[in-house]
């Protein structure tokens, strides 16, 4: 552990936020930030040891936020959505889950926008809500992500298995894909930033022009010139019903399908989690959540409408549990309208989509970690950077992990692995709950101080409304995901479902109890240690005076 210490916040460190006279109006006393060394109240000013560098260019973030954490969650999840609830339960669904993940990466694009530093969210809940909180949440999202690593890595092998089936190749399969996005990330953030730039752009074209094969097929413009419509709204219905008959039956269905539809939004705050790596943070932030909005809207809501008027929900092919494209709806209809060359399109790039949203997890997770050891939540090891800022330790370890996709090629050791895979989940509503209940903890402190978060670079004028609806709805999916459970009750499917809330809140009361944190209060919180300034961390914007200048800048 290195030296904790509270500093005084400097006044001028507030021009960054454009009015320097804040603290004045809001009647403090600078002094009153400063803290008894003795508890663990305050948070560490861990700038001297933060050596990450920001090389990641606006088009890399742009794509990243539109498409860094899209794969098979989306691709062949929604086919799993609508087998179960049906097209307009798939669709309110999506609607409420995509609302939620709106509402978390506004909270965490706002507090972004006022500290682009390492640590990103647990740092911010640590520093303005109470350390115990950052400690819990940080672990809690490492894991989370270290483990979808692997997911990803295995269902990006399951999907090569449509061109080979010999499950003998399955392990050196593995073993390229694994050593390929450790070496992506092991080369340095610039790497990362070139490979999912490119990545995204084949996910942009796959969805989008799943989307229009689907509308023209829909239409009656496949080979065989049916004119679908909303017929599937019609027989066998607009909501499919599990576990009851009736409407309590529907309601059900559209509960089933709300953790599914969670993980295919899983990973979008990852723009935020890079703002310390990113230049020109604030304004390239600011830009990227602003564009989420219209990324749920086309890709996972028009997505997800589009695939229940493609096919009905009691089509045996959906349930397929091949983890190919064979199981994607896009290319179930494709069949049915008879047209045969796409699918194996269709799978190779949802492949590249797997790989890397994989690749993306694992920087997500070593980045977590490196900002918990800058703040004495995490061994200090985990601080060590290379001359060129690379976080190596951290990456280095978080790589260890993609040795759990080997569990997924013998049959008791899958078990295993799928269980550690049903949690990963309902821990990433742990996250977005915290993201929200910070941001509430945040526009108190501020409202506390007199500061103006309108003279933030991106701030959203729907909060906290957002925040609180936010934070309603993922403590309840919390609460419920694993509801199902007590129709049939089994120990297996129980622990699945809610181990992770002990575990979080052990995480919680053991580092509160070890280290006698508390909650900060409005006027306790500090805005500044350590925060950089707008000067420090943008640069000029220059505007485009080509025509092709101009396109890029509005599509990237």
């Amino acid at each position: 552990m290195y030296e904790e210490k509270a500093t005084t916040p400097p006044l001028n460190s507030e021009k960054h936020l454009g009015d320097s006279s804040s603290l004045e109006k809001a009647g403090s006393d600078p002094h009153d930030y400063a803290v008894h060394a003795d508890d663990d109240r305050y948070h560490f000013d861990a700038a001297d040891l933060d050596r990450v560098q920001r090389r990641l260019h606006q088009r890399h973030v742009q794509m990243i936020a539109i498409a860094g954490t899209i794969g098979t969650g989306l691709f062949l999840g929604s086919g799993h959505a609508l087998q179960n609830a049906g097209p307009l339960g798939a669709l309110i669904a999506y609607c409420l889950v995509g609302s939620v993940a709106y509402s978390s990466l506004c909270a965490i694009g706002e507090m972004t926008s006022h500290a682009p530093i390492s640590g990103t969210f647990p740092h911010f809940a640590a520093r303005w809500v109470d350390p115990a909180l950052g400690f819990a949440v940080g672990w809690n999202y490492f894991y989370n992500n270290a483990i979808t690593f692997p997911t990803e890595i295995t269902a990006a092998t399951i999907l090569l298995s449509y061109w080979d089936s010999n499950t003998g190749h399955q392990p050196i399969y593995i073993a390229v894909l694994c050593v390929c996005a450790c070496l992506i990330n092991l080369f340095g953030v610039r790497y990362f930033g070139e490979s999912e730039f490119a990545f995204s752009i084949i996910k942009l074209s796959l969805i989008t022009g799943l989307i229009i094969a689907g509308l023209v097929i829909t239409c009656g413009g496949g080979p065989d010139h049916t004119r679908h419509g909303f017929q599937y709204w019609r027989n066998p219905g607009p909501i499919a019903e599990f576990l009851e008959t009736g409407g309590l039956g529907k309601f059900l269905a559209i509960l089933s399908v709300l953790v599914q539809a969670a993980f295919s939004f899983q990973g979008m705050e990852l723009v935020a989690i890079a703002a310390s790596e990113t230049q020109s943070p604030r304004r390239n932030i600011a830009k990227a959540v602003r564009r989420v909005f219209y990324r749920i809207l086309v890709f996972y809501i028009l997505g997800v409408l589009v695939t229940g008027m493609l096919v009905p929900y009691n089509d045996p092919h959906l349930l397929s549990a091949s983890g190919t494209a064979a199981e994607s709806p896009y290319v179930i209809a494709m069949q049915l309208a008879g047209i045969k060359t796409l699918p194996g399109i269709i799978n190779g790039a949802i492949f590249t989509s797997a790989f890397s949203a994989g690749n993306s997890y694992l920087f997500v997770s070593s980045r977590i970690l490196y900002g918990l050891a800058l703040r004495g939540q995490a061994p200090r090891i985990f601080t060590k950077c290379t001359k060129k800022g690379l976080p190596i330790m951290a990456v280095g370890f978080t790589c260890l992990f993609s040795a759990l996709a080997f569990l997924s090629v013998q049959s008791t050791a899958n078990q295993v692995f799928n269980w550690l895979v049903n949690l990963t989940t309902v821990g990433g509503f742990f996250s977005w709950a915290t993201m929200n209940l910070t941001f509430l903890r945040f526009y108190a402190g501020y409202k506390a101080q007199g500061l103006d978060r309108k003279k933030l670079v991106y701030y959203s004028s729907l909060q906290p409304y957002l925040a609180w609806w936010g934070l309603f709805w993922t403590s309840l999916f919390i609460l419920i995901n694993g509801f199902a459970v007590f129709w049939d009750f089994n120990a297996s499917g129980f622990l699945t479902a809610y181990i992770n809330i002990p575990i979080f809140f052990g995480l919680y009361f053991g580092w509160k109890l070890y280290r006698k944190t508390k909650w900060w209060k409005a006027k306790e919180m500090d805005f500044f240690t350590g925060v950089p300034t707008l000067e420090e961390t943008e640069t000029p914007f220059v505007p485009p005076t080509t025509i092709w200048g101009k396109i890029f800048e509005f599509l990237f």
